[in-house]
């Protein structure tokens, strides 16, 4: 997909091309419904044929997916790993205890 113009937030090098999307419905004779990302919700999901290129192959794009189990509530279990850093921040008279903790889980390290 060709660069967006002001629908992303403007950078100086912003890239020409965005990720590939895949193509769910042909709309027109020359316009086509995308999948965008929920990163580009506030973007228009109909494009023209001169915004889009096609798309090469390349097996090294493939991501492999881990084996997430997600609950009805809608959320994964992870835990916690280890505690990297601690800090103790004076707020408004208030010592707060700010704590950096590893979490591990199905979708690897995560930091808080």
């Amino acid at each position: 997909m060709t660069s967006v113009g002001r629908a992303l937030k403007s950078r100086k090098l912003m890239p020409h091309f965005i990720s590939p999307f895949q193509i769910t419905k042909r709309v027109g004779e020359v316009t086509y419904r995308n999948a965008l990302s929920p990163m580009l919700a506030n973007l228009n999901d109909v494009f023209h044929v001169s915004q889009l290129r096609k798309y090469i192959v390349d097996h090294s794009h493939v991501i492999q997916v881990d084996d997430v189990q997600v609950k009805d509530t809608l959320t994964v279990e992870t835990l916690p790993v280890r505690i990297e850093d601690r800090k103790l921040k004076q707020l408004q008279g208030k010592e707060i205890a700010l704590v950096r903790v590893a979490w591990g889980g199905p979708t690897g390290m995560m930091y808080d």
